[in-house]
């Protein structure tokens, strides 16, 4: 477990720094009408995966710019090199290296590195979560009324805006506010450490969620699909995404669900 933690503490501060290194002094490509790629992202994740070759190299990983290694072992990381490339395209410091670890096909540990606020979270099955070597624990608030909450929408949100803004809208009536940041592993680190109460968002992939989930568990968090069921299969990781300080997520999901009945 050790070996494991040290790679992974390597791999987020490496390539953090990879990302402060290339920040706004980068262009970007489009895999998508709002879904973009910079040379940060390619930089950093080629390291990483560097890291995890040299340190371990019979293990799988699933990584977000096309990287994929499928063999059968006990082990998979989980990575994105640069959550919120939007946000980094276009100088807007909000964005994080997210690396989670798979071992018997659940999960095992989780790290999110911010470089612009140098605060590493990192979350082990059965040891807790911390940011900076400090132990966290979620919020202790009771109430949706009195939460604040974070969100973010999809790539096809210009396609179904209404879609996206009705979920916003219904939470809007019975939260104190909400935010969006724009890379859905900070909310998760956030709601982790009790900046924030509650977090959904829509069609989120593995690599976005795999770190966050264990952070907000060992912190005493919850996550779910809006069935209120935990997520089994890595490939499924993050299309529904409700995570919580536990407390609040009954009422969320009731929410939730209310608007879906409502649009099937």
């Amino acid at each position: 477990m050790e070996k494991e933690i040290a790679v992974l503490k390597k791999c987020l501060h490496g390539a953090g720094a990879i990302l402060k290194k290339h920040f706004t002094k980068t262009g970007y490509t489009l895999k998508g009408r709002a879904n973009l790629l910079t040379k940060a992202d390619l930089e950093s994740q080629k390291f990483v995966l560097g890291q995890i070759a040299k340190a371990f190299p019979g293990h799988d990983y699933l990584a977000e710019e096309n990287g994929i290694r499928e063999t059968g072992s006990s082990h998979i990381w989980v990575i994105d090199p640069l959550d919120g490339t939007l946000n980094y395209a276009h100088g807007y410091p909000a964005s994080v290296v997210s690396i989670g670890v798979m071992k018997n096909g659940k999960p095992f540990a989780g790290g999110i590195y911010d470089p612009f606020r140098d605060e590493t979270f990192i979350g082990v099955k059965g040891k807790g979560a911390a940011l900076n070597g400090k132990r966290i624990k979620v919020s202790p608030v009771k109430k949706l009324e009195d939460s604040l909450l974070v969100t973010g929408f999809a790539y096809d949100r210009a396609e179904i805006p209404d879609f996206y803004c009705g979920f916003y809208s219904d939470f809007l009536r019975r939260c104190h506010d909400i935010r969006r940041s724009g890379s859905a592993a900070l909310d998760m680190a956030w709601t982790a450490c009790g900046r924030a109460d509650g977090f959904w968002e829509f069609k989120l992939n593995p690599w976005d969620v795999c770190a966050g989930r264990i952070i907000v568990e060992e912190a005493g968090g919850k996550v779910t699909d809006f069935g209120g069921k935990a997520w089994t299969d890595l490939k499924t990781f993050g299309r529904e995404t409700l995570a919580t300080n536990g407390k609040v997520h009954s009422e969320m999901l009731a929410i939730i669900r209310k608007r879906l009945s409502k649009i099937s």
